[in-house]
């Protein structure tokens, strides 16, 4: 049986208890980091959620501005029966294109799904580093995505297992 169409809207803070719903499941197999619900209502303003015809949230994924030119893909989470059927693709395609509006020209994402983003032309960043004027820019800001970024010593728990990819939009 296929899966009816999904549509990618932006996500308003009704969502946010069905966005809870779809990650807690993926914090529970240390696939993503969890994050309190205060925070997520407080950062809404960039999810976009995926939807079927009736209004079932069934995938979420927001898109955070680091600096002026970079922004980390965060938080992308599918329902388990709603893998292999685009929801990702599409809502990583409506990240980009809020990416590309906002003017921004590079995308960072710590992952474990390598394969997904690099089908969609994330590389591996190994040991990338930044020019010491913007590191020394982006070292002071409190957000754990930009010390994932970095690749700081305090977030190592966090990137444990997973990849920093970066594309080039």
């Amino acid at each position: 049986m296929t899966q009816p169409p999904i549509t990618v809207r932006r996500a308003r803070t009704t969502d946010v208890p069905k966005i809870v719903d779809l990650v807690e499941p993926l914090v529970a197999r240390r696939i993503l980091l969890g994050k309190e619900r205060v925070d997520l209502y407080g950062a809404v303003q960039e999810f976009r959620v995926a939807e079927t015809a009736d209004g079932t949230v069934v995938g979420c994924g927001a898109l955070h501005v680091m600096w002026e030119d970079l922004g980390e893909v965060r938080t992308l989470a599918v329902g388990d029966e709603w893998l292999g059927h685009g929801v990702g693709h599409a809502l990583l395609t409506a990240l980009e294109a809020d990416a590309r509006e906002l003017g921004l020209s590079r995308l960072f994402c710590l992952t474990f799904e390598v394969a997904f983003f690099g089908r969609h032309g994330f590389e591996d960043m190994g040991v990338e580093t930044v020019d010491p004027e913007l590191y020394a820019e982006l070292v002071r800001s409190h957000d754990e995505g930009v010390a994932e970024f970095l690749d700081l010593a305090r977030v190592k728990q966090n990137t444990l297992g997973n990849t920093r990819m970066l594309k080039v939009l």
